[in-house]
């Protein structure tokens, strides 16, 4: 993609035929990335989870014992269970494979005569590269031109400083994985890939394993949890088994086929399942997430701290108005060629970088190529600068021409500019009037000056140039059209907004009030925080949403400030002085088209369109995935419960059909519950109050005891229902196989209704069959279909050990399974109805 941007005529950059060239001597821009993925290696993985384990050793015990149908369906299962588990895991990598080549790196490089972006892979040794600040540098090189250009180089030497360099001096050799912090540079490529600096340190850092997160553990030690529980009853239906029938594999097969029950195999499937493809929805929406861990933490950011210029703006940056000191007047756009205005332009313009990147140099390089007579800008060098620095920041740039006629000419922060200039008491309180009016406005205000130093040796500090002031240029940068609905939506959502931005208080007061952003009367500026204490700063967030006049070290004070306080912090950047903040926060949100790299790399989250409602999405998204993971596991642990009482109480009750089920019937629930759990909750829609409920709390359990206690009571009224069943079918004098039927019937059709009425915890589950699901639709429909077919098929039901039901003997298991699910409903109303009330 061809990018415009101002480079010197004398540097050319590659053609096409050279690109190629140098690709075949040198190879590509890419260093030793971890092994690559293997289809078989999957399957090997897949082969070692426990349920595969399981089914391995009761196939194997089938055969021994001589029962080779049961041997022959076993080996099916496991061909199905692996078949399942592959397609989830399929999913899953493919989302993550797409998520990470959208978040591949580009570059800006000079080829046939123009600048264009390009994926860094695609970088070649002897390629100019432009790099600006906020960018990564992402090839070793020398700098061929440069301006006011410094590089962090903590990741390769540890020093945090920036280090200026130039073309014009020894020190010009740039490096891949540093960070540009000031400036512009164009370097020609000298190594790539494994030859550059970083690639020679070793790859050991691409084999770092993330931490995992406060969910990962609590669903891992849930699921140890279970599985210990699960060993400890297979020992003792082991025991007792054995202890009662002297049959040591039989035995194990009802020990095996109790441990199956118990073993919650898909919540970790259903966990990844959940992140990965949550994270691929939003990649559709342009929200990209570098990090699938973070999709379970964007549903409970309690406050979201926003940059101003480029977030709640446009980021236009319009030439607005123009004030002239000199006859006290602002000039609109119909006057700029008056020739006060003009000399307030053209000083704005040569404080400006030479090849401009930032939005308000180049209006200002734009006006005044629009109102000089005579464009001076060839006729000048640029022989000294001093960069931005200073809170506000201000700069001031050198030009002499082939005469040694000489234009120092600064700009910055009004504030400051007012402060180094040559101003009489009235002449300030004058101009800070003017100031005041038109920040007030929402306007952005820079000083103009300039200086006629006239020494050979400058001093260290521009602040000790003699300056006299100019003027002001006063830009608009208007709110997004879709800005006011955007904070409703998160107010609406339970969720505080801070604004936090390095502009003057008036300016960011006018334009939070027109965004829709509430308690704006109040600010504080970055001196003022640096000087407080944490209980102090802590008590200022909580009084405060607008931060003013912020630096990156005031920026990184309020959000750690808002984490001690507990919150769970999102913040929105995009510029340089961002970074510290967005990698500080729970969530860092990065623009994508006007975001630096520094921002995007420091980011979890990139909005591609830099459209803040997208934040409204994801939270929509980050709030239904952990609410559908939470439905999920606590359907997993109400069904589960049912099967491993049947499974175990009859056999430990001294019951008539102790083997009422065998691994098959348990290998079939577990067949159908698997992509219940992971697949069809995946898909299931959001409900339509979840925006209007508060964020959780930070650090609250997965599952909260009255949150499980409802679904171990969910799955004892279910296990009531089956094994009413069990005694209703012998007291009628049912045989093993059709009390078997019955029991087995009775539970999937529980299964069924809990799998509709688990779709919500609040609304009725007819409310809940509004939304559309069709996975929801299929499963049950396919689980229906095969529990016809085992029942009513005579060679399946022989397999099975179950026998055709008659129609009084389904109403039966019908209206049994709807007591034992359906109370939930009248749950659910008084929910309703006490919510209403309050």
């Amino acid at each position: 993609m061809a990018k415009e941007i101002n480079i010197p005529q004398h540097i050319t950059g590659l053609t096409d035929t050279e690109v190629l060239q140098s690709r075949k001597e040198f190879g590509t821009n890419e260093q030793v990335h971890k092994s690559q993925y293997k289809w078989y290696n999957a399957i090997f993985d897949i082969l070692k989870e426990p349920m595969l384990l399981l089914l391995i050793a009761v196939t194997i015990i089938y055969f021994v014992l001589g029962e080779n149908s049961e041997g022959y369906f076993m080996l099916a299962a496991i061909i199905a269970v692996s078949s399942i588990s592959f397609f989830q895991d399929s999913r899953s990598r493919k989302a993550i494979e797409a998520l990470e080549k959208l978040t591949e790196p580009l570059s800006t490089v000079y080829r046939n005569g123009l600048a264009v972006e390009i994926p860094t892979k695609e970088i070649v040794v002897h390629d100019l590269v432009i790099a600006e600040e906020g960018a990564t540098i992402n090839a070793d090189g020398e700098i061929v031109h440069s301006n006011d250009f410094s590089v962090n180089e903590s990741n390769l030497t540890g020093e945090a400083y920036s280090v200026f360099k130039s073309e014009k001096n020894e020190n010009k050799a740039v490096f891949s994985g540093t960070l540009v912090a000031s400036g512009l540079a164009v370097f020609r490529v000298t190594a790539i890939g494994n030859h550059t600096k970083m690639g020679q340190l070793g790859t050991s850092i691409l084999d770092a394993k993330e931490e995992p997160t406060p969910l990962q553990l609590q669903i891992e030690n849930f699921v140890k949890g279970m599985a210990v529980i699960g060993i400890v009853v297979f020992l003792l239906v082991w025991g007792v088994y054995f202890y009662k029938t002297r049959d040591i594999l039989n035995s194990l097969l009802k020990g095996l086929t109790l441990a199956m029950s118990i073993l919650p195999e898909e919540i970790p499937v259903a966990f990844t399942t959940f992140m990965a493809l949550g994270s691929w929805r939003l990649m559709k929406e342009g929200i990209i997430i570098k990090k699938i861990r973070t999709v379970e933490t964007l549903g409970s950011a309690t406050v979201i701290c926003t940059d101003k210029t480029g977030t709640i703006t446009e980021n236009k940056m319009v030439l607005q108005s123009v004030y002239a000191f000199g006859t006290n007047q602002l000039f609109d756009e119909n006057n700029w060629n008056q020739p006060e205005a003009q000399k307030v332009i053209d000083i704005a313009m040569w404080a400006s970088e030479p090849v401009p990147f930032d939005p308000m140099e180049i209006t200002l390089h734009s006006v005044y190529e629009q109102t000089t007579k005579i464009d001076q800008r060839r006729a000048y060098a640029f022989v000294h600068e001093y960069p931005l620095e200073g809170k506000p920041p201000m700069m001031t740039h050198v030009f002499a021409d082939a005469q040694g006629k000489r234009i120092i000419a600064a700009k910055g922060g009004a504030e400051t500019i007012l402060k180094v200039s040559a101003l009489t008491e009235p002449e300030r309180a004058t101009i800070q009037n003017t100031i005041t009016k038109l920040a007030s406005q929402g306007y952005r205000v820079l000083g103009v000056a300039k200086s006629n130093f006239q020494l050979d040796t400058f001093p260290d500090d521009q602040q000790d140039l003699p300056f006299e002031f100019l003027g002001l240029v006063v830009f608009y940068d208007p709110p997004k059209a879709n800005i006011q609905q955007v904070f409703e939506q998160f107010y609406e959502a339970g969720i505080q907004v801070k604004v936090i931005t390095g502009d003057n208080s008036p300016t960011t007061q006018s334009i939070a009030k027109s965004a829709g952003i509430t308690n704006t009367d109040q600010f504080m500026e970055g001196e003022a925080i640096m000087k407080l204490d944490e209980k102090q700063l802590i008590h200022s967030i909580h009084h405060n949403v607008l931060f003013t006049r912020m630096f990156p070290e005031a920026k990184l004070a309020v959000i750690n400030a808002l984490k001690k306080d507990e919150q769970l912090v999102a913040m929105i950047g995009d510029g340089v002085n961002d970074g510290p903040a967005l990698k500080a926060a729970h969530i860092g949100i990065a623009m994508g088209k006007k975001g630096t790299e520094i921002a995007k790399s420091a980011a979890d989250i990139i909005l591609v369109d830099d459209d803040l409602s997208k934040m409204v999405v994801a939270v929509a998204a980050g709030r239904r995935i952990y609410t559908n993971i939470k439905k999920a596991v606590q359907y997993i642990v109400s069904i589960h419960i049912p099967i491993i009482l049947t499974v175990s109480l009859p056999l430990f009750l001294g019951w008539i059909y102790p083997d009422i089920f065998t691994p098959v019937h348990v290998i079939f629930l577990e067949i159908i519950m698997g992509p219940m759990c992971s697949i069809v909750y995946e898909n299931e829609p959001a409900e339509k109050n979840s925006m209007s409920q508060p964020p959780r709390q930070l650090g609250s359990t997965f599952l909260s005891l009255k949150e499980m206690g409802l679904s171990i009571i969910q799955g004892l009224a279910i296990t009531a229902g089956v094994l009413f069943i069990y005694q209703f079918s012998i007291r009628t004098g049912g045989s093993e196989n059709s009390t078997r039927t019955m029991v087995f019937t009775t539970l999937v059709l529980s299964n069924i209704m809990l799998s509709l009425v688990n779709r919500s915890f609040y609304y009725s589950v007819f409310t809940s069959l509004k939304n559309k699901n069709n996975m929801m639709v299929f499963m049950n429909s396919l689980t229906l279909l095969l529990l016809a077919i085992i029942i009513y098929v005579p060679l399946v039901a022989d397999f099975f050990k179950v026998v055709p039901l008659n129609f009084n003997a389904v109403l039966v298991c019908i209206a049994t399974s709807g007591l034992a699910v359906l109370w939930l409903e009248i749950y659910k109303w008084f929910k309703r109805s006490s919510t209403k009330n309050k």
